[in-house]
């Protein structure tokens, strides 16, 4: 990044690409919503694995075998998962319906007589769902409140307001993806959201801290001069943080199988969309909100 780039003299294009972001993501989330997975949807949801030497055709006649069991189960949904040329040979089944134990039992039976693995079972009541949903609401809610005090009495108000802004920009952003991919939204991307919240807000307060110093050490000098001098000063810690952060949830969301995709996938997204916003928006925010208040 050029010693001479006016970061806060660019904001409104930082602003206009984030605005941009954000209404995509709110149409999407309010017109398609999100694939939730059982934890929020209430059912059950079943990963069957074949064994490594078995073809396609072979697979999908064991999973023919077993069809009436899984009607019987009050199964609605069957889908294909894995990559075929890694023999990954995988199926999704899922029904909204909550999976007693008998019926849990009768599947296993049917699936080994096929020669199929349960690979993984998840299976939530509907009041357990409902219940999941009002807490992950109820605690993003609270870290957020947490996080704007934390940022108000370390620094002042307009460096909460700041920091406040950006960590929802982060959040409505990186939930458009989901929204947008129909990642299945299962409660690990509750995980991935609070620790985007946690990433984001550390990578602002490290500018934040720079910002106070130097608006103490030069004092009559423009406000905007001085915030683009302190994002320069932490750019290259911030750009190093980020990439090998990046690198890290990267191959975490290529190599981390399919129980973990949803939670890197945010955390992929949200190490991007988080250094963007401390670097981009929650200084520039401040940056306004300081000169309006000198006058």
């Amino acid at each position: 990044m050029s010693k001479t780039f006016d970061f806060c003299g660019k904001k409104r294009i930082f602003f206009a690409i984030s605005l941009i972001l954000i209404a995509v993501s709110l149409i999407s989330i309010f017109t398609r919503g999100f694939n939730f997975g059982v934890d929020f949807s209430g059912g059950t949801e079943l990963i069957f694995k074949a064994s490594e030497d078995m073809t396609v055709a072979a697979f999908r006649e064991k999973i023919g075998g077993i069809e009436k069991t899984l009607e019987a189960a009050n199964i609605s949904k069957l889908s294909q998962m894995g990559d075929q040329e890694q023999n990954e040979h995988r199926y999704s089944v899922t029904t909204v319906l909550f999976f007693e134990s008998d019926q849990k039992q009768q599947l296993e039976a049917k699936a080994r007589e096929s020669g199929l693995d349960i690979e993984s079972y998840n299976s939530v009541s509907g009041f357990a769902a409902e219940e999941l949903r009002s807490k992950a609401i109820w605690i993003v809610i609270l870290v957020s409140a947490i996080l704007l005090v934390y940022i108000t009495i370390r620094f002042r108000y307009e460096f909460g307001i700041g920091a406040i802004l950006a960590l929802l920009h982060d959040a409505v952003i990186t939930l458009g993806f989901y929204s947008l991919f129909q990642i299945s939204f299962d409660v690990s991307v509750i995980a991935a959201i609070l620790t985007l919240l946690g990433y984001s807000i550390n990578a602002t307060i490290v500018i934040y801290d720079r910002v106070r110093e130097n608006l103490r050490l030069m004092r009559g000098k423009n406000t905007l001069e001085t915030i683009n001098t302190s994002i320069r000063q932490t750019m290259t810690r911030t750009v190093h943080t980020s990439v090998t952060t990046f690198i890290v949830v990267f191959m975490l969301l290529v190599f981390g199988g399919i129980s973990l995709r949803p939670f890197a996938f945010g955390l992929t997204v949200g190490v991007i969309v988080g250094t963007y916003s401390s670097v981009f928006i929650a200084s520039p925010l401040i940056a306004g909100m300081l000169n309006s208040k000198k006058k």
